[in-house]
């Protein structure tokens, strides 16, 4: 009898209400790989967008049931052949593409790092997207010592890193938010500023100089904004607006997420020197309830659900 693991699944595109916890079979590692128990694992509209039946263009298409997730920290227990610096029993955190939101999770052993036991088992497994796609942003947005950046949705996951990293290369950042996390974004070093209406004149109240790069997590009027503040289209990345960046000129993100990024940043949130705060931790059986939260909310921080 094969090995069974408790997985949120669906068996059909849809709305956050096709996930359910099931029992399937436990997956085992094969050579490079690792095999991870999962204590938590991070929820992203990445994640929602596979629920509703997306799936990027790297990933072969698993059939049903579907588990999403795509981040995860948890113990390693089984090592493959061939895999060497990762043993059974490590506190590991990582990255993936699917399969996340599961007892057990199989990666390729160059998909985790070390998880520092300063860092609480939430916060480890939500970290990867926030700081991964907030670092290949801004490294492709080529921001610069005295810069000003401009981060809309600056209060969540992805701002909440690309504030500090920004902040660390020595650039001036202004944050859209709602006004309830003003003081947030004042305490991680930017200036904040409302959404809606007289936007643009607002931001440019702010910086005299100008606007040197956008980080779009908002879209929509966010974004259009952005289109008059910035000269060179070119240095505006949005996460959201993927069917539209094209046309416009703006820029998704590009580039592999790493290991050895995600590490450093784990040991930076272990020695105090960068911040990364857990909204909501749910269940696994609350995975249908932390999809409509992301879907829907504004909040500051990560939305993770512990195993």
């Amino acid at each position: 009898m094969s090995e069974l693991m408790r997985a949120a699944a669906f068996t059909e595109p849809g709305g956050p209400e096709v996930l359910k916890v099931m029992e399937l079979p436990a997956p085992q590692a094969g050579p490079g790989q690792v095999r991870v128990r999962v204590r938590a694992a991070g929820v992203q509209p990445f994640d929602t967008a596979v629920r509703q039946g997306w799936l990027p263009p790297y990933i072969e298409d698993p059939g049903y049931p579907r588990v999403p997730g795509n981040e995860f920290a948890g113990v390693v227990d089984q090592v493959g052949e061939d895999v060497t610096g990762v043993a059974p029993g490590g506190d590991v955190l990582g990255f993936t593409a699917l399969h996340a939101y599961a007892e057990y999770v199989v990666v390729p052993a160059a998909n985790v790092t070390p998880k520092p036991r300063a860092v609480p088992w939430e916060v480890a497994g939500g970290l990867t997207a926030g700081v991964q796609t907030a670092e290949l942003a801004i490294d492709g947005l080529g921001l610069a010592e005295g810069e000003t950046l401009l981060v809309h949705a600056a209060a969540g996951a992805v701002g909440t890193a690309a504030v500090q990293i920004a902040r660390r290369r020595g650039a001036t950042v202004i944050g859209t938010a709602r006004e309830v996390n003003h003081d947030y974004l004042r305490a991680l070093g930017a200036v904040p500023v409302v959404y809606g209406e007289g936007l643009a004149e607002r931001v440019r109240a702010l910086a005299p100089g100008g606007i040197d790069a956008v980080l779009d997590g908002a879209g929509g009027h966010a974004l259009e904004v952005s289109l008059d503040l910035v000269a060179d289209r070119g240095r505006i990345v949005t996460l959201v607006e993927h069917d539209k960046a094209a046309a416009l000129g703006v820029r998704l993100v590009r580039g592999d997420r790493s290991a050895e990024r995600l590490g450093r940043y784990a040991r930076l949130c272990a020695e105090g020197e960068f911040t990364f705060p857990v909204r909501r931790a749910y269940r696994l059986e609350e995975a249908a309830d932390a999809h409509r939260e992301v879907e829907t909310g504004h909040g500051q921080g990560k939305i993770v659900l512990t195993i």
